[in-house]
C-alpha cells in the first residue's frame, strides 16, 4: 500500500474507492447469485438438489464477477468522488495541488490491483471453475456435455497417420463427437477422412475413447471402413471397393484435444486467454472462420483495461459541486454510464463480426470512445 501509494491524499482516496467497490460488488453478486439460483430451480430433480444447484451457481460466480468489476468500479468510484465534492474535500486537494494529470495517474494506480485480479479470475479461475460447475451439473443429473445439436459436435482435423509419426497427407479429417462424458473421454465418435480431392477414404466408428497425456485418443470397439478405387471404364463410373475391420482398440492421434472440444461445448466468453489461442491456431490451421473466436480473445486481453477507463469517466463527477445535483443521482448516471459501455462493447463486437473488422480494431474501439469522452468531459469540468 504504502509503495503503490506513497502520498497521504493518495492512500485516502484509494481507501476510499477500494471500501465501496468492494462493497458493491458483493451486493452485485448476491443478486446475481440470487437470480440464477432462481432461474436453477426450476431444474432441481433427484439428485440435482436445491443444495447442489446452489452449489453450480457458486462455481459460476467467477464468472459473474469478472462482468461487473467494471460497472463496480465506474459505480464505487463516482460515489466516493461526488461525496468528496459534496462535503469540498475534493475542492480542498485541488486546492493543494491535485490536477487533472495527477489525479488520473493515482487512478491509474488504483485500477492496477484490480486489473491484476480481474486477469486471475479471467485467465485461471474463471475457466476452471465454469467446467467444473458443469460437471458437477451433469453428474447430479446423470447427463452429458453436448454442444446442442441432434449429431453432436463437428471440429475439423488435418489427415495423417494413425500413429502420428508420418508427415501430414493432403487431405482433410472432420471428427464428430457426440457425447462429451468429461475432460477426457467421449463416446459415439465417427471419423470421415477425405484426399485431396475430396474423395472419401476412410470412416472410423468408435463407442467410447479416452485421450492420454501423449496426445493420443485411445479409441475401443473401432469399426474401420476403407474405400478404395479399383478402375473406372468412364470418368462417371468410377468403382470402389470398400474393406471392413473390427478393432478392439486403437490408438489415433489427432490435433482435436480434449480442450478444442471443451471450447466448441462452452461458450469462448467463458474460455481462457490460452485456451482460445490454441483454439484460434487450430482453425487457421484447417482453413476454417476464426473471427469470432480472434473477436473474443482480444476482447478478453483488453477487458481487465476496461477499470481504468471506468475511474477516468468517474473522475469528472468529483469536479461537480454538490449544488449541481445529489450524490444518487450521479450514482445513478454511473449505472447508465456502465450499462451504455457494456451494450455498446457487445454491440461494436456484432458489428465487427458482420463488417469482417479487424478483431483488435473490433475489441479496441470502444473503449478508446469511452476513453476519450471521458477525458474530453474531465478537461471541460476541470476548466470550469
Amino acid at each position: 500500500m504504502w509503495l503503490l501509494f506513497p502520498k497521504i491524499y493518495e492512500r485516502y482516496i484509494a481507501k476510499q474507492i477500494y471500501q465501496i467497490f468492494f462493497f458493491i460488488l458483493f451486493a452485485l453478486i448476491s443478486l446475481f447469485i440470487f437470480f440464477d439460483y432462481l432461474n436453477e430451480v426450476n431444474s432441481v430433480k433427484g439428485n440435482y438438489s436445491s443444495a447442489v444447484a446452489f452449489f453450480h451457481i457458486l462455481l459460476k460466480a467467477p464468472g459473474r464477477l469478472i462482468e461487473i468489476i467494471p460497472i463496480a468500479g465506474l459505480i464505487g468510484s463516482i460515489y466516493v468522488f461526488a461525496q468528496l465534492a459534496s462535503q469540498s474535500e475534493f475542492t480542498i486537494l485541488r486546492m493543494a495541488g491535485l490536477n487533472m494529470s495527477s489525479g488520473l495517474w493515482t487512478l491509474s494506480k488504483i485500477g492496477i490491483p484490480i486489473i491484476v485480479a480481474t486477469l486471475a479470475l479471467s485467465e485461471w479461475i474463471a475457466p476452471y471453475c465454469n467446467t467444473k460447475a458443469e460437471e458437477v451439473r451433469a453428474k447430479a443429473m446423470d447427463t452429458v456435455l453436448t454442444s446442442g445439436f441432434k449429431t453432436g459436435t463437428w471440429v475439423k482435423d488435418r489427415l495423417q497417420d494413425p500413429d502420428g509419426e508420418g508427415p501430414r497427407k493432403p487431405g482433410v479429417r472432420f471428427v464428430n463427437v457426440g457425447k462429451v462424458q468429461d475432460r477426457g473421454e467421449i463416446t459415439g465418435l465417427r471419423m470421415y477422412e477425405f484426399d485431396e480431392y475430396r474423395r472419401l477414404i476412410v470412416i472410423r466408428e468408435a463407442k467410447k475413447g479416452n485421450y492420454d497425456e501423449k496426445g493420443f485418443w485411445n479409441l475401443q470397439d473401432v469399426l474401420e471402413t476403407r474405400v478404395k478405387e479399383i478402375g473406372a471404364n468412364h470418368p462417371l463410373d468410377v468403382k470402389y471397393k470398400a474393406t471392413t475391420i473390427k478393432l478392439p482398440l486403437q490408438r489415433l492421434h489427432s490435433e482435436v484435444t480434449p480442450e478444442i472440444l471443451s471450447i466448441l461445448l462452452i461458450n469462448p466468453e467463458r474460455m481462457s486467454i490460452m485456451s482460445l489461442n490454441r483454439f484460434i491456431t487450430h482453425l487457421k490451421e484447417n482453413k476454417q472462420e476464426s473471427q469470432n473466436y480472434e473477436i473474443t480473445f482480444w476482447k478478453k486481453i483488453i477487458y481487465p483495461f476496461t477499470i481504468l477507463v471506468m475511474l477516468c469517466l468517474a473522475l469528472p463527477f468529483g469536479y461537480i459541486h454538490a449544488r449541481s445535483g445529489g450524490i444518487s443521482i450521479k450514482v445513478f448516471g454511473g449505472i447508465m454510464l456502465g450499462m451504455s459501455f457494456q451494450l455498446f462493447n457487445t454491440l461494436f463486437s456484432h458489428l465487427g463480426l458482420l463488417g469482417a473488422w479487424a478483431p483488435p480494431l473490433t475489441a479496441t474501439i470502444p473503449p478508446l470512445i469511452y476513453l476519450t469522452l471521458g477525458l474530453i468531459a474531465l478537461f471541460w469540468v476541470s476548466r470550469r
